[in-house]
């Protein structure tokens, strides 16, 4: 019971925090690079990577490709070509870690080095998470507070309903647990959370919602997947141990930060049809 209401406390205060972040693009910025400066730390520990070196790259990459929103440097073809060079890269990782999730190897064939993992998977997931809730101009915090409780409701439904109803293991040599009951039912409620807050929030339209909500309910498990695939290389059940009761932040962001790229690929593509 005790363990129980530290996980309740330290996820209250997680989300009261990610909630007081949305307030100003200033407070998401600040709040996005200190949880990508702990979650890349984490990596480090999982895959064994210079510290300092890869903490380094991430500041670099997160400071150039966010702030430049203050400064209206997304008008600039330079910064625009990069931007694209750097979001293209980031989706071939996403494709290329879902293909070794279906390898037995005891490494990640992007992740000979781990160094391009912590750059086109972790320091991008973070990058595009800014991308994402700086999309709307002025700024407009719905579309990643919709993308989060999307993400939560997933996690959710699919506990509730996997432990209620399931029976067929999802992917048992990565998570026991899952359950391809569990999975249906998280992406079922994850649509029904999307059309709810298109609903509510009156930013994208009813259809995009709903694709966006089949979209992170399927590319957050694979992400959440991916992550468990790295703590079972790493031999270890959590990525860390900041969250009382939940583990690492890294823990609680894998399903986020990798799809991330992917929201943003789908708000640009529905920019650029309407």
């Amino acid at each position: 019971m005790k363990d129980i209401n530290i996980r309740i406390i330290s996820g209250a205060l997680y989300i009261f925090i990610f909630l007081a972040a949305l307030l100003s693009s200033y407070s998401i910025l600040l709040f996005f690079l200190i949880l990508g400066v702990i979650s890349t730390l984490e990596f480090c520990k999982l895959t064994k990577l210079n510290p300092y070196v890869t903490t380094a790259l991430f500041l670099a990459l997160y400071l150039f490709f966010s702030t430049t929103y203050f400064y209206n440097f997304q008008t600039n073809k330079y910064y625009n070509s990069l931007l694209l060079s750097f979001h293209s890269l980031s989706i071939i990782t996403i494709f290329i870690l879902i293909t070794n999730l279906f390898t037995n190897k005891k490494h990640l064939k992007i992740c000979n080095t781990h160094y391009l993992c912590a750059i086109f998977y972790i320091t991008a997931g973070f990058i595009f998470l800014v991308q994402i809730a700086l999309f709307s101009k002025p700024f407009n915090p719905y579309i990643i507070l919709g993308a989060f409780i999307i993400i939560w409701v997933n996690d959710s439904f699919a506990y509730l309903v996997g432990k209620a109803f399931g029976k067929h293991k999802l992917f048992s040599s990565i998570s026991p647990k899952k359950t391809v009951e569990g999975f249906i039912g998280g992406l079922f409620f994850s649509a029904i959370s999307g059309l709810i807050f298109a609903q509510l929030s009156q930013t994208l339209s009813l259809g995009q919602w709903f694709i966006l909500a089949l979209l992170i309910s399927v590319f957050g498990t694979i992400g959440d997947l991916i992550e468990s695939k790295f703590k079972r290389l790493a031999k270890v059940k959590d990525s860390g141990k900041i969250m009382p009761g939940h583990g690492g932040i890294l823990d609680r962001l894998d399903s986020i930060i990798f799809v991330a790229p992917i929201i943003y690929l789908f708000l640009r593509i529905t920019t650029y049809v309407s």
